[in-house]
């Protein structure tokens, strides 16, 4: 499998070329479309993402927090799990987490 690099003169480059980002953003991207093809036959309505925020640059939570919007306001659901303080901010409901001791834990509904 190979990705056509858009930025850089759309060279092919092997996917164990990206970086840690860049494989995110792929997986994020062949999910999403897996997800649009899927409709005519069946509708996939949840997406669930586990960390790989964290491997983004400054700029690109946005592009991929705005994807998964759109998913939200076509009637999906998506589900994040993160660490990252900026990034769970910007989402609307959430379940936070917050170990108290060994082996215990309190979580809290948002929004």
């Amino acid at each position: 499998m190979v990705v056509i690099d858009l930025w850089n003169a759309g060279e092919q480059r092997p996917v164990e070329t990206l970086s840690g980002g860049e494989s995110f953003l792929v997986s994020l991207s062949l999910a999403l479309a897996l997800s649009e093809l899927s409709s005519g036959r069946k509708r996939l309505e949840s997406l669930f993402l586990d960390e790989g925020f964290g491997t983004l640059d400054s700029e690109t939570p946005d592009a991929a927090l705005n994807a998964l919007e759109s998913l939200r306001l076509s009637g999906r659901t998506s589900g994040v799990i993160s660490h990252i303080d900026q990034l769970t901010r910007r989402i609307p409901v959430r379940i936070d987490v917050k170990r108290t001791g060994v082996g215990t834990s309190t979580i809290h509904v948002k929004g």
